[in-house]
């Protein structure tokens, strides 16, 4: 079969290698419909790593998937030959104490699919994963929704930790690309209307206000902080810094009202932040971090079944599998309009 691995600082080969196979009675052969190019991705292309995990050549990256199952072991009976599949990348032990107190996302012995020294991606045509990792979706949606699952969990997770009670909150993003997207749609499917995007990107502007931001803000051609102050006079509850970028850290902080919550789910290149601690302090800020996704891949699946979240609204190129390298390229330099780049395999 066809697999797509790195092979050094923006180098991509297309290879070929055995069909992968079953090997224990829980797992299930997915062959690959479409694959989402996710911002780690491209951080393992670009850097070579995310913080302590460094990419050994080659690597097959890629976590973001949809497929359908063509085998399963014996002991699998939650799925049949012929499903659509989301896959959740992140494969838990569920016998250490994070996976026992509910934390599996945090699994002392988590594997992950494009990680390196854990799972090989899925950029590729086809994977084996356990069958816990699959959750059936024909006839509920395409497979590029089904594959669009796994980013919009990040979202919906994000917004979910900042436990928002009122929906008349005010709220900030940093951040127009599909994470910061997702966390803006999922607000919205909550009923919480008043939120401020920022992001230094037009094309990417005008995405989230016809997404349904309430205002748009350009970090390059105005002051945020004065902007935020213009519309709202006592600042933001809650701002979702969906970046990765040390400046956005610094307005995030300065747009906040005393008591509010800062949530960081962007992951900045050089694994490092700076805050102003004084003005944390005295504002008395809470920082919430992001890791991954825990128990939201049914929210989401229901979310665009319901037809709450128009997840699709996100995708601006598609590419077959052999065009891979040309794909991340593309992310990587924000070229051409690009939001959400997706690899078809088979369909």
């Amino acid at each position: 079969m066809k697999q797509i691995v790195l092979t050094g600082i923006r180098e991509m080969a297309v290879v070929n290698i055995n069909n992968p196979e079953i090997v224990k009675p829980d797992e299930v052969k997915i062959k690959m419909s479409v694959i989402g190019v996710c911002g780690s991705d491209i951080h393992y292309y670009s850097e070579g790593k995310i913080g302590t995990q460094v990419v050994q050549y080659p690597f097959p990256v890629g976590h973001e998937c949809s497929g359908v199952i063509v085998e399963t072991g014996n002991e699998v009976t939650n799925l049949k030959v012929g499903d659509l599949v989301v896959v959740d990348p992140s494969v838990h032990c569920g016998h250490c104490d994070q996976c026992l107190s509910g934390r599996p996302h945090t699994c002392r012995n988590n594997r992950f699919l494009g990680c390196p020294g854990q799972l090989d991606g899925c950029l590729s045509e086809y994977i084996v994963m356990p069958a816990f990792t699959c959750f059936p979706v024909t006839g509920k949606m395409n497979p590029v929704q089904a594959a669009l699952i796994e980013p919009l969990t990040i979202g919906v997770y994000t917004v979910n930790l900042a436990k928002i009670e009122n929906p008349c909150v005010s709220v900030g993003i940093f951040g127009a690309g599909p994470i910061g997207l997702s966390v803006l749609m999922k607000l919205l499917a909550d009923g919480i209307k008043n939120i401020t995007m920022v992001e230094p990107l037009e094309y990417r502007l005008y995405k989230a206000r016809e997404i349904g931001a309430k205002y748009i803000v350009n970090p390059d051609t105005v002051n945020v902080e004065e902007v935020v102050k213009a519309n709202e006079k006592f600042l933001l509850d809650i701002v979702f810094e969906a970046s990765g970028d040390q400046k956005a850290v610094t307005n995030s902080i300065k747009i906040l009202k005393p008591g509010g919550k800062l949530v960081l789910v962007g992951i900045p290149p050089s694994a490092q932040y700076t805050f102003d601690m004084d003005l944390m302090r005295r504002k008395e800020l809470t920082v919430i971090n992001v890791r991954r996704q825990n128990h939201c891949v049914e929210e989401a699946i229901d979310l665009v079944v319901s037809g709450k979240i128009d997840i699709e609204k996100i995708v601006t190129h598609q590419f077959p599998l052999e065009k891979t390298p040309v794909a991340f390229d593309l992310v990587e330099g924000y070229k051409d309009g690009v939001i959400k780049a997706m690899i078809a395999v088979n369909i």
